[in-house]
């Protein structure tokens, strides 16, 4: 024997299907992702890739490492575009007090500050193009990270958010890696 539904219940499952359906057609077609940043996979740390936690999401960001003197004197001067998803990571063999300047960067940067554990000490936003005037770190820091100007606040990356990244002392580590 079949079972029989009431003609409401199946019109009330058919309603409820398709507003869950459209739902999600919405999300695929505006680039949402209907999975919270709870379920978000964590991805693995890399040395080319900087991972910084905020306000229960997470963003990503494909680095170029500055850890010579000569790599950290040059940073991203001279350059006219930077995408969105990338940055530099300026990396000190020890924590110490820093001050970085836009002299001959076309790019206004957000700079962060991130001290020994991988914790966002202090962020520069928006620091203004061909500036020479030092932006100092206020504070040992032993990471530095360039990206576009903007971002960090519509990301909400803010001071106290933290980085992953496999070269910080992972027993030390605000974020260790995943």
């Amino acid at each position: 024997m079949g079972r029989k539904f009431a003609p409401v219940a199946l019109g009330a499952a058919r309603a409820l299907f398709s507003t869950v359906t459209v739902a999600l057609l919405l999300a695929l077609f505006l680039g949402v992702s209907p999975v919270s940043a709870q379920a978000q996979s964590l991805p693995q740390c890399r040395d080319d890739l900087a991972i910084l936690r905020h306000d229960g999401q997470l963003s990503q960001f494909n680095v170029e490492i500055a850890a010579t003197p000569a790599e950290r004197a040059q940073g991203l001067m001279g350059r006219h575009h930077l995408p969105s998803s990338a940055g530099m990571l300026f990396v000190y063999p020890d924590a110490r007090e820093v001050s970085f300047w836009m002299h001959d960067t076309p790019l206004p940067l957000d700079i962060l500050y991130i001290d020994s554990t991988g914790r966002v000490a202090k962020i520069a936003h928006n620091a203004k193009p061909f500036d020479d005037t030092p932006i100092p770190s206020g504070s040992r820091v032993q990471y530095v990270l360039e990206i576009n100007g903007g971002l960090a606040a519509r990301l909400g990356v803010s001071e106290g958010s933290q980085l992953a990244y496999p070269q910080i002392d992972q027993a030390r580590a605000a974020f260790p890696c995943p």
